[in-house]
């Protein structure tokens, strides 16, 4: 019965010690993932900060106080109400982005920096909301993000915090306020509407009176061009008509000076007056019949003798051109033209 007994009792000692080997390997040994950093106590006072990788602990006597994951953290910011300059309560949230640069301070800094950090970002809203009024609250929005951290950044120091940014998710006036503020966005679009066709109705009457007078410009131009032309048609049309007149002139008189010329204007003054004397009958009731009707003949022999004696002045007044003379040599004196 006594090596039976044993068995048993030498299978339960090595499974023990099995099991503390176990234990102490599970102490002992640390695998860290990457960006997560172990904060190590030995003895209840920090140690070091393991990094990624394979480590190798003191069993009962090193152990992993505090695990931080490096990377970039998101925690919203519960929503708030707060106070704008001009007395009207707002209820404001965000979200807020923050990263641990300092392990150790993050464990020993701070109890908990998450809570600590999002409470420093709560009062700094607040603060920066009552600064400003409510209309500006949403234009304002990046001003306030800044600030908020630079705030937090410069408090988060000692806890090994580095605070990114952050970012106002809304911002909800009460219901009244948003009554109000509609009525003033849709009064102040009804104001641009206006201003925006006041603009256009302006610009347009400016336009048409810009067309307008270009239009009495190139009208006035056209009508000088037009004169000018016109005028510069009637000069040389006079101008024609002047010449082919005194070409008929100059030709009839040739005419009259060539033999048998005299007799030709006598013919021609008779038929000129005859035809003359007879529209006379047609045109008027009344016709005046001169007192010499039957001395035609004596009219004309008179119109002869006048264009006898115009001859005979335009001989004399235009002598043969008279031969050289010698230098020096004088110009007989002219003996006046005889009266006809």
């Amino acid at each position: 019965m006594e090596p039976a007994s044993v068995f048993p009792l030498a299978t339960v000692v090595i499974a023990a010690f099995i099991l503390f080997i176990i234990v102490v390997l599970a102490n002992t040994a640390r695998i860290v993932p990457q960006k997560t950093v172990f904060i190590i106590e030995r003895l209840g006072k920090y140690y070091a900060t393991l990094e990624a990788g394979f480590h190798i602990l003191i069993p009962f006597v090193d152990k992993v106080a505090y695990r931080h994951s490096m990377k970039e953290m998101v925690m919203d910011v519960p929503p708030q109400v707060c106070i704008t300059k001009d007395n009207i309560s707002v209820e404001v949230d965000g979200i807020l982005y923050i990263q641990i640069v300092d392990p150790s301070k993050a464990s020993y800094g701070v109890t908990n920096y998450e809570f600590a950090t999002t409470q420093l970002a709560q009062t700094t809203m607040r603060s920066e909301i009552g600064k400003i009024e409510l209309d500006r609250t949403f234009e304002e929005r990046e001003k306030i993000n800044m600030e908020i951290v630079a705030a937090v950044d410069k408090a988060s120091i000692p806890w090994g915090i580095k605070v990114t940014r952050h970012e106002i998710k809304n911002i909800t006036p009460p219901d009244s306020i948003k009554g109000a503020m509609e009525k003033q966005m849709r009064a102040e679009r009804e104001k641009r509407a206006i201003i925006a066709e006041s603009e256009g109705e302006k610009q347009a009457k400016i336009n048409r009176a810009e067309g307008d007078k270009q239009q009495t410009i190139a009208l006035s131009e056209g009508e000088k061009m037009k004169r000018i032309n016109e005028a510069e048609g009637r000069g040389q049309e006079i101008e024609r008509v002047a010449f082919a007149t005194a070409k008929g002139i100059r030709e009839i008189a040739n005419a009259i000076n060539e033999r048998g010329g005299g007799d030709a204007v006598n013919l021609r003054i008779a038929e000129q007056y005859l035809q003359e004397f007879g529209k006379l009958a047609q045109r008027n009731n009344t016709m005046i019949i001169p007192s010499n009707l039957g001395d035609v003949a004596g009219m004309v022999a008179s119109v002869g003798k006048v264009l006898t004696a115009t001859r005979a002045q335009n001989a004399q007044e235009t002598p043969a051109a008279a031969p050289a003379r010698p230098a020096g040599q004088q110009l007989p004196p002219q003996r006046p033209p005889s009266q006809a």
